[in-house]
């Protein structure tokens, strides 16, 4: 609480009007969907003011094409505030990522009963499926966080709320990123999709 205090009071002191203009509403332009990392937070490393993106996080980033919070998040996005530019990233150093690896070789395989596993399991069957399961750790964990950002990506187009905002002529484009935990960059993982792209 005195934290937050102090901070008020330094934004106020810096900008008096930040406060009341951001009470008037939200304009993002990018939506970010990201881990729930304590190390990843999206406005600090992008130097970002409250206001400028909007935001969805869960454990290692990832996008269920069936799950209502996530579609809910993306409809509001560009339906209801004009988001241009989805953003997925993923980071280095991610528990959820590990996690996935390590069940991708337990066997037999872990019943999807506990509310974690469940939500791994397609980061597990993505390890599985590429071979990442039967390489050492050191070597499959980057690409098994890449795979999986390339994963969520297509998950985000293919949804009806992108390919409808895409017909109706939305200048909408989905990104995958990495964040380097190590260096505090972004890596731009060049696998962009937007509407004039097949």
């Amino acid at each position: 609480m005195d934290q937050n205090e102090r901070w008020a009071a330094d934004v106020k002191a810096l900008e008096p009007d930040f406060f009341q203009n951001s009470a008037k509403g939200q304009t993002p332009k990018v939506l970010w969907i990201g881990c729930s990392d304590s190390r990843v937070p999206e406005t600090v490393k992008l130097a970002a003011k409250p206001g400028e993106i909007f935001v969805t996080r869960n454990i290692a980033n990832q996008f269920h094409p069936n799950d209502d919070s996530a579609l809910s998040v993306l409809t509001y996005a560009i339906e209801n505030l004009g988001v241009e530019h989805v953003i997925i990233c993923g980071h280095t150093s991610c528990g959820g990522v590990a996690a996935s690896y390590e069940l991708s070789n337990t066997t037999p395989a872990p019943a999807a009963t506990a509310p974690l596993i469940r939500w791994l399991t397609p980061l597990i069957k993505l390890a599985q499926s590429h071979g990442f399961s039967a390489q050492p750790e050191a070597d499959a964990l980057p690409q098994l966080l890449e795979a999986s950002v390339k994963q969520q990506v297509r998950h985000v187009v293919h949804t009806d709320i992108v390919q409808n905002a895409w017909k109706r002529g939305k200048h909408v484009w989905v990104h995958g990123w990495v964040y380097e935990v190590g260096t505090g960059l972004v890596r731009d993982m060049g696998c962009s999709v937007g509407p004039l792209v097949e």
